[in-house]
């Protein structure tokens, strides 16, 4: 399978980085762990709060990387879901984050 050795992209929101075809569906922390655990990682966690309840969660450092990412064709993707869009412009605090709520999902591209 194309992308099986590809690391694990982090992400804070269910953003299709490029075209193609994506699977997305409700994840649990100890499938995520295990998925990072297997393939390794790279970050395009955008905000510090979020890396740090990430990395609290997931029990590994994940810092803030505002990066532009391509997932490619079969890369995984586990994603920090707010469960709310916050208002136009806010960053949101890690008590805010909390209030709001979140859950994890994975990301798949499949074509």
């Amino acid at each position: 399978m194309k992308g099986e050795n590809l690391p694990v992209g982090l992400f804070n929101g269910t953003v299709a980085t490029t075209n193609g075809l994506y699977s997305i569906n409700d994840i649990d922390i100890d499938m995520a762990k295990r998925y990072i655990e297997q393939y390794g990682f790279i970050s395009a966690i955008g905000h510090v709060a979020t890396a740090e309840i990430m990395s609290e969660l997931l029990k590994i450092n994940i810092p803030m990387n505002r990066i532009q990412f391509h997932q490619e064709i079969g890369q995984v993707a586990i994603v920090f879901k707010l469960n709310e869009r916050p208002p136009e412009g806010e960053i949101l605090n890690r008590q805010e984050i909390e209030r709001i709520g979140y859950s994890f999902k994975i990301m798949e591209r499949l074509e």
